[in-house]
């Protein structure tokens, strides 16, 4: 599905990509990122048609998505709270015995 269609799909869900992230626990960025490849993965693709074809036939997606007990993905790569630009490297634990 091309990244038009699919937000196209999330205003006839009444989304933005913003908040269909946040329904899914992703960061927004994540899907916005999808833009420069003009496509999405089908797996958004699916969710996305599913929630604009459940809108408008009047039903409540949200409700579903609701009960599905789900964590947050987790980041990819090297990244680290609290150090920017992530570790690369493990940390030594050095003595200094001088």
């Amino acid at each position: 599905m091309t990244y038009e269609e699919f937000r196209r799909q999330l205003g006839k869900a009444g989304l933005t990509v913003k908040g269909f992230a946040e329904l899914i626990k992703q960061t927004p960025n994540s899907i916005t990122n999808y833009a420069a490849q003009r496509e999405v993965p089908p797996h958004l693709a699916i969710i996305a048609a599913l929630m604009g074809d459940m809108a408008e036939g009047g039903l409540d997606f949200r409700a579903t998505l609701a009960r599905i007990q789900f964590e947050a993905s987790k980041p990819r790569g090297g990244a680290v709270k609290g150090r920017f630009g992530g570790s690369k490297q493990i940390d030594l634990q050095l003595s200094s015995n001088l």
